[in-house]
């Protein structure tokens, strides 16, 4: 190759490959993980107030002021049973079943608006075009 005084057109291609989920897909997981945390919160307090966890703890406090929220429409339901420090709090079994049941629900109404399920790949072709000038 000699530099003859012509223009050198020097192309390039870059292919990107991208997996796209569906909107559903996307919101059906955020979903999922909001009532999932609450589930876990709530079954976290079930267990420490069962095996009669000091309240004095930073951990257990956290945990039973967060899950109050969650819990608290369901804090009448049932009488808690007391024996030895332990309490049996079956409102909380009665809140995990309730949340399941509500972000099962609000999953299949999101999957029953936008039916389809399946991932798109997308790929993307960038050329770059340099032009450089010889010099005479």
């Amino acid at each position: 190759m000699s530099n003859d005084g012509t223009n050198a057109v020097d192309r390039t291609s870059k292919v990107h490959t991208e997996v796209r989920r569906p909107i559903e897909v996307v919101l059906s997981r955020l979903v999922m993980w909001v009532f999932g945390v609450i589930e876990v919160l709530i079954a976290i307090r079930f267990v420490f107030k069962l095996l009669g966890a000091s309240g004095k703890s930073p951990f257990v406090q956290f945990i039973y002021t967060t899950s109050a929220i969650f819990m608290a429409p369901f804090e009448a339901i049932f009488k808690t049973q007391r024996v030895e420090g332990s309490i049996f709090e079956l409102s909380a079994l009665v809140a995990i079943v309730i949340y399941a049941l509500i972000a099962w629900g609000i999953v299949a109404l999101i999957r029953a608006v936008t039916p389809r399920e399946q991932t798109r790949t997308v790929e993307r072709v960038e050329k770059d075009a340099d032009t450089t000038t010889a010099q005479r």
